[in-house]
């Protein structure tokens, strides 16, 4: 599907669907949440697609065993072709564990510094972005910069920006949220200014630094910066309720994975292996281990929990943006976890 298509779309419903979402939305999740916990994980999974999500691709990694591999419901609703666990998925904000790497290995050798400002990094930002002089790198990490997110402005979603430059214009000249360091809000600006100050330094893509430095080291070979450096045929379609249409094509700017690709990072970043000494300490102190990913089409759930030792991702290729399919998601992403610690104990 085009851009332009998909904001057409987009713009009947978008009203339509939060209007209906009133009505229905807490019963589902209320039965959801009730309902017995089945025996297994499949079943779980086969619950949520009766519930409303198109497709849903679990993986299950616990120390010691072999990696498990769920699907259910369809990869492709038009082609009627059934879900695959190894499909490439868009990640979302999962992302910024990566960029969070990166920083910390790019501190650690002394290539960037935490405690150095946005106006010291880009001059041509002051009195562009307010409160440049006082921002750090840091506080960016920490989304404590106060800079607005630029996925909340105005027809964002209906009227998507070109490119990254694009993007940050639609915040330039803006006035700050906060004081930088007194709050926290999550803004996908401060990663996107993260990923030019990265660039900035090495001169190339942090894409680039992030497959050298940690895909490669990993042997992760099925994870990519975006929609244009893999076959379309690989990735699961992604699907907005309330359009027909599969808007897989739709580029959102978002990293591409397999869930084993996410698992196994996911694992060496919670047992500190992907990290070289000292890098380790830098990174603790600035991020978290875990993620949740969301943009049309696709949300995402990755996860370590240290009572079992287990690291589970969860894909579901089905969203609005009413909140409804997101704690769908939360719920039976939480009811597996359930299982798998029930039948941990066993």
């Amino acid at each position: 599907m085009s851009k332009r298509r998909f904001k057409q779309i987009l713009r009947i419903v978008l009203p339509v669907a939060t209007l209906i979402s009133l009505f229905f939305v807490p019963w589902v999740l209320l039965w959801a949440w009730i309902s017995p916990l089945p025996d297994t994980v499949q079943e779980q999974m086969n619950k949520g697609i009766a519930l409303g999500f198109d497709g849903m691709i679990v993986y299950v990694e616990k120390q010691g065993k072999a990696p498990e591999y769920y699907a259910a419901g369809l990869k492709n609703k038009e082609d009627s072709i059934p879900a695959s666990p190894h499909s490439l998925f868009k990640i979302a904000s999962i992302g910024k564990l990566y960029d969070a790497v990166a920083i910390a290995k790019l501190v650690n050798d002394q290539r960037l510094s935490l405690d150095k400002n946005l106006a010291e990094y880009f001059p041509l930002l002051v009195g562009r972005i307010a409160n440049a002089e006082e921002i750090t790198l840091r506080m960016l990490v920490q989304h404590q910069s106060g800079i607005p997110n630029f996925t909340n402005t105005p027809n964002f979603w209906t009227d998507l920006p070109k490119d990254n430059e694009d993007a940050l214009q639609r915040v330039l000249d803006m006035p700050a949220n906060f004081e930088p360091g007194s709050d926290y809000e999550y803004s996908n600006t401060n990663y996107l200014l993260i990923q030019k100050i990265i660039e900035q330094e090495l001169g190339y893509s942090e894409f680039q630094y992030i497959e050298e430095e940690i895909l490669t080291p990993l042997g992760l070979k099925n994870t990519y910066s975006s929609i244009h450096d893999v076959a379309m045929e690989d990735v699961m379609s992604g699907y907005y309720v309330g359009v027909e249409e599969d808007i897989k094509s739709v580029d959102y700017g978002s990293m591409l994975a397999t869930a084993e690709d996410v698992g196994k990072f996911l694992r060496a970043l919670n047992d500190g292996s992907l990290f070289q000494e000292n890098e380790l300490d830098i990174y603790r102190s600035l991020y978290k281990f875990e993620h949740t990913g969301l943009i049309p089409g696709y949300q995402s759930i990755a996860r370590y929990h240290p009572d079992i030792d287990t690291v589970v991702i969860q894909f579901v290729n089905t969203t609005n943006f009413d909140g409804y399919h997101w704690q769908l998601s939360e719920i039976i992403y939480n009811k597996i976890v359930k299982i798998l610690k029930r039948n941990s104990s066993d």
